[in-house]
């Protein structure tokens, strides 16, 4: 037997509208499109790279309740590789779980309908699976809610660190035995949707207030794995060689928090013993910050110079002006967001200008009619100096309440 070649991936989120438009030739929101386009590029990869196991380690839509549309953008992509005889194995996370326990989650309609390949990780299990190279070994661990492993009466009268600490022994107590079930002779995955100790958070930091749990390293580092295919955290990184223990991350920059994150996959050349991996980028959506100190009584064109140094075409922009209370009325919006649409930007996020004041620091009443409110707490929380990490978590927060609110017809 072969080396097995797997690619990993995770965190597709397709759904996510943030920074779009609706597209006039498709009639489909422009992120959509772009959530598609890195994914395409992931199974056009696999498809001429001669790859036997395609591993999502979870959360493939934004949302518990996708659209249709992305249901359908999704399943493509998967039926174009199964029908090729590639094998794909698809793990449930946090976002594709019902609200309900006994509701179908958003991936199961490939397990309904038995397509041919495909591999649903929906409960804890393993699942033994042959590709064209051989056969391999998939321990699946999928985002697991306390309230499917605890009752109400178990979780009665417990703080919310006693229920995670509870909650990571019953996580360890099924990798463990699920480790030593495993044919010693084969290789063997764990796919895991989970956050683990150690990781490097970006803009989806996951603390959620204490209801993430966070698990130590040593739940997944056992010899009988030779690779974990982690998915939940968008950063990619690799938290340790024995066994490889490596975080896709997600594919396509969701916000200003991954204006700096490569975004890709994983390659991994995996046989019994060993795995070797390459991390493949995608031409992800650029994100970009241009800041402008005005040092001069006329600022248009210290902005439009700054602005012309840096490569505009495609990018999903946001302008943040620093000046003085005496300079600001020069500051023409208009004629900055003309120059931002003649360079072919795709979105323009925000222009926004903080003004230094003897007392204190303002933005101008033109800030709060042309920001959302997402983008008006990020620069109060620059502006008030507020931890970057803290931040990133008060900016997810408000992001998840907003979203509700609009599935709930609210806004």
């Amino acid at each position: 037997m072969g080396k097995i070649s797997v690619l990993h991936l995770a965190d597709t989120h397709l759904g996510v509208e943030n920074y779009g438009r609706i597209d006039p030739s498709t009639g489909l929101n422009s992120r959509l499109l772009d959530f598609a386009a890195v994914l395409d590029q992931v199974v056009d990869y696999a498809l001429n790279s001669d790859v036997h196991l395609v591993i999502f380690a979870g959360d493939a839509y934004r949302s518990r309740d996708p659209n249709s549309t992305c249901q359908r953008e999704f399943a493509k992509r998967i039926w174009k590789l199964a029908s090729q005889g590639i094998q794909v194995f698809l793990l449930v996370g946090n976002h594709d779980l019902p609200a309900a326990l006994g509701r179908a989650n958003s991936v199961d309609i490939f397990e309904t309908l038995e397509v041919q390949n495909v591999h649903v990780g929906r409960k804890p299990g393993v699942h033994r699976i042959q590709t064209k190279a051989g056969p391999v070994q998939i321990v699946a661990l999928p985002w697991l809610p306390r309230s499917q492993v605890f009752t109400k009466e178990d979780q009665k009268n417990r703080s919310q660190e006693e229920i995670n600490e509870l909650m990571g022994e019953y996580l360890s107590r099924f990798v463990s035995r699920a480790a030593a079930e495993l044919d010693p002779d084969l290789p063997a995955i764990l796919a895991a949707h989970l956050s683990i100790m150690g990781a490097v958070w970006g803009s989806e930091k996951s603390v959620m207030l204490g209801q993430d749990v966070v698990v130590p390293k040593s739940l997944v580092a056992l010899p009988a794995f030779d690779y974990v295919a982690l998915g939940h955290v968008h950063r990619h990184q690799v938290l340790g060689n024995l066994p490889l223990t490596v975080y896709a991350g997600s594919l396509e920059r969701i916000d200003f928090g991954e204006e700096k994150e490569d975004k890709g996959f994983v390659v991994v050349q995996l046989e019994k013993g060993s795995a070797e991996f390459d991390f493949h980028k995608v031409d992800a959506r650029r994100f970009l910050t241009v800041e402008v100190d005005i040092r001069t009584d006329d600022p248009m064109p210290e902005i439009l110079s700054a602005l012309e140094k840096q490569n505009l075409a495609g990018v999903i922009v946001r302008v943040f002006i620093r000046t003085s209370q005496e300079r600001e009325a020069r500051i023409q919006y208009n004629e900055i967001r003309r120059y931002l649409v003649s360079r072919d930007v795709a979105h323009v996020a925000a222009i926004a200008k903080q003004v230094e004041r003897k007392h204190r620091t303002v933005f101008s009443g033109r800030l709060a009619e042309e920001m959302t409110p997402l983008q008006a707490l990020d620069l109060y929380l620059k502006n008030k100096q507020v931890p970057a990490e803290r931040a990133n978590v008060l900016i997810r927060y408000a992001d998840a309440m907003v979203q509700d609110l609009v599935q709930r017809g609210q806004t």
